[in-house]
């Protein structure tokens, strides 16, 4: 049998001080409910609800959503401990406080109520004040706990939404916002140190410099929105075309392009040098009577030391003016090679 008064808490809560104090008790003997819901009565902040059948008590306390249980221990067919273990072991209860009323006052029976999750032990009947006072404290407690989770949790995403923001925040300040290449910044701040590891791997490290070929005639002849469509493609295939994670297409202004290869010799830097010149003749971009291409420089350099990477990006600089000198739509080796 159970018996229920009134409205249920909502699921999220406000302000501990807008709720009533939603106490459930569960106890196999009508009389002493009785008995309780008077002593509760005619207080505006405590609302009353009781349940008979110790079987139905976790399905009666799911629907009430109590911020207190009173619990008898000694009712038929069920344990009231197993009962308090169960309240700790679900899920929406497992937080609601526990008060259980017994009528021995015996030590040993206190702490196994307390091992078993109560958080309050009274002697029925409890005295009227008492049995007020409990409840109304350990419901500020079970709200001031609920919102302090809310609170914890809202914190929480807010953390990690500001995580999200920030990492957003630093890629795009790495990011050319036109080709979705590294920008200038960030092609800078790699290459140095990626010169560094690679002099303590003493391994090569090579630069390409591209520029595409007669870009200022593109634009003038079809306008500045199909050129940055052109650089767009471009950069498609310098991305495809620096294949390992530790490769890095950037923009390096304008028409020009860059690709650091780590751990890449001349040879291999060559090859994706003309995977790259081939990749943007594919493209069949009109480009008056011909199509657009690209030009590239190549450098390689073994980094110490003593050593410069600005000198390798010149170097690469140079090679791709050669490239331009002789004709574009190439790739020439640097000519004053930074290899060691």
């Amino acid at each position: 049998m159970t018996g229920e008064t009134k409205s249920s808490l909502p699921d999220v809560p406000l302000p501990a001080d807008s709720y009533l104090s939603m106490v459930l008790l569960v106890d196999d003997q009508v009389m002493v409910c009785e008995a309780v819901r008077r002593a509760l009565a005619h207080h505006g902040d405590l609302d009353f609800h009781y349940c008979t059948d110790p079987l139905e008590a976790i399905a009666v306390a799911q629907r009430v959503k109590p911020t207190v249980i009173l619990q008898d221990l000694v009712m038929p067919g069920v344990d009231g401990l197993d009962l308090v273990r169960q309240y700790r072991k679900h899920p929406a209860l497992h937080a609601v406080p526990v008060i259980v009323l017994s009528t021995k006052e015996d030590p040993s029976t206190k702490s196994e109520a307390f091992q078993a999750g109560a958080n309050d032990y009274l002697v029925k009947l409890p005295d009227k004040l008492e049995l007020i006072a409990r409840v109304r404290y350990h419901t500020r407690a079970y709200l001031d706990h609920l919102q302090r989770d809310e609170a914890y949790r809202a914190l929480r995403e807010s953390q990690r939404e500001l995580m999200r923001a920030n990492l957003e925040l630093e890629r795009l300040t790495r990011i050319d916002g036109l080709t979705g290449l590294g920008n200038r910044r960030y092609f800078d701040e790699y290459l140095a140190a990626e010169w560094k590891r690679c002099q303590r791997t003493e391994s090569p490290l090579s630069v390409l410099m591209i520029d595409v070929d007669h870009f200022k005639r593109y634009n003038d002849a079809y306008g500045h929105l199909a050129g940055d469509d052109v650089l767009k493609q471009v950069a498609h295939v310098i991305q495809d075309g620096s294949t390992r994670s530790t490769d890095l297409a950037a923009r390096f202004g304008g028409e020009e392009f860059v690709v650091i290869l780590t751990g890449v010799p001349q040879e291999g830097a060559s090859h994706v040098a003309e995977r790259l010149v081939q990749g943007v003749r594919d493209l069949n971009i009109a480009h008056g009577t011909d199509r657009v291409t690209i030009s590239v420089g190549v450098a390689t350099a073994w980094p110490d030391a003593e050593g410069d990477p600005a000198r390798l990006v010149n170097a690469a600089d140079l090679a791709l003016f050669r490239a331009k000198n002789e004709g574009r739509n190439r790739l020439v080796h640097a000519e004053l090679s930074p290899d060691r």
